[in-house]
């Protein structure tokens, strides 16, 4: 399902099972420095709460202890290791092998390519080379005119603490794996092989802005699994011990994929062909207060930071954008100024065009970060 349909714009923090996972979790951490990881596990099993928020905890705990390069278990949520990309050449190393055409099925869903444009009309209001699209009621004028400020933070390059938290509230999300035009229906949307899903976006991600020198922290947890029911809760609490721990995190990005369809139900694939090679196409969304169920009062702040990273992507990478949407959304945006929702590419991409999406949307980031974008 797409944006609109998949993530619903109302609800704020309020909630009891994000409460119990923050007790949980600070129960948790107070175990750990106390009697050590044994007991804790004891203790995070027995406290109620999403799960992930409490394997969060303990992994965390356990990341004051170890070298920052070391890598979490597979079962554990991650805060991943990331090695250095090597820039547009890089990507390369991070490509997968593709299904041929004759591994097709007999029932293989059909997938049409497609680039979306920059929008025009008075909805949209320009951002640099990319454009936002204003489904609020905020003035277009008001729009326009907050964009022009500076962002609301500053990073610290090189910095041994971090300042972007990468992470997916729907990680289990994931591509096509063929490589010509077909879907096959028995691979669904959906797995928990982080090597496929927008753990491996997001890991190509992380390594890219490490790479540029800007202290990046990639976490892995499969906030909407077992159940996708309570992901948005689930992966609040994992980014609030983050930011607990981390208090230097200026930036949280939640990457996701969208999915689109047509009438024939042929699967969507937006594409833009950057330097001889295609890229799904990217998408930023801002929430927006509402005054009421969707409480955010850095909507402003976070929206200068869409406007800079928007026309970082567009002005870097003709082509690879969406326009940004701007709507009254939650998200967990709160909880820092710099905090926007990714969509990167559709289930109708397949994972190499995603993974190069990636790179260039974090290629643009860390421009916009830097003031050379």
């Amino acid at each position: 399902m797409g944006p609109a349909q998949e993530r619903s714009a109302a609800g704020g923090p309020k909630g009891s099972g994000t409460g119990r996972a923050a007790v949980g979790a600070a129960a948790v951490m107070l175990a750990l420095a106390l009697w050590g990881r044994g007991l804790a596990l004891v203790l995070a099993g027995a406290l109620v709460g999403p799960v992930p928020a409490l394997r969060t905890a303990l992994a965390l705990a356990g990341d004051r202890q170890a070298p920052a390069s070391s890598a979490a278990a597979e079962s554990g949520p991650a805060p991943a290791a990331s090695s250095q990309a090597d820039g547009a050449a890089g990507i390369q190393s991070y490509l997968v092998e593709l299904q041929p055409d004759s591994a097709m099925p007999a029932d293989a869903q059909g997938v049409v390519e497609t680039a979306y444009g920059q929008g025009s009309g008075e909805k949209y209001i320009a951002c640099a080379a990319g454009t936002i699209k204003n489904n609020t009621s905020v003035p277009s004028a008001e729009v326009a005119a907050e964009i022009q400020n500076p962002l609301p933070f500053q990073i610290q390059l090189n910095s041994p603490e971090p300042q972007v938290l990468i992470m997916h509230t729907h990680a289990t999300e994931c591509y096509r794996m063929s490589q010509g035009l077909w879907a096959d229906p028995a691979g669904g949307a959906r797995t928990t092989d982080r090597a496929s899903n927008m753990c491996a976006v997001g890991r190509v991600m992380a390594d890219t802005l490490n790479a540029a020198g800007i202290h990046t922290l990639h976490d892995e947890t499969l906030n909407d699994y077992p159940s996708y029911n309570g992901s948005y809760a689930n992966s609040r609490a994992v980014v609030q011990q983050y930011l607990a721990q981390y208090p230097s995190i200026k930036v949280v990005v939640d990457v996701h994929r969208d999915a689109i369809e047509n009438a024939e139900g042929a699967r969507m694939a937006p594409v833009a062909e950057i330097q001889g090679q295609k890229a799904a196409q990217v998408m930023l969304i801002c929430g927006c207060d509402n005054g009421s169920t969707v409480s955010l009062p850095n909507w402003r702040q976070n929206l200068r930071f869409a406007a800079a990273w928007e026309s970082a992507m567009e002005g870097m990478y003709p082509g690879l954008t969406r326009p940004v949407l701007f709507s009254y959304r939650f998200y967990n945006q709160d909880l820092t100024t710099g905090s926007l929702l990714l969509e990167v590419g559709t289930h109708g991409n397949n994972l190499n065009e995603a993974l190069y999406a990636g790179q260039l949307a974090a290629n643009a980031l860390a421009a916009a970060l830097t003031g050379t974008g």
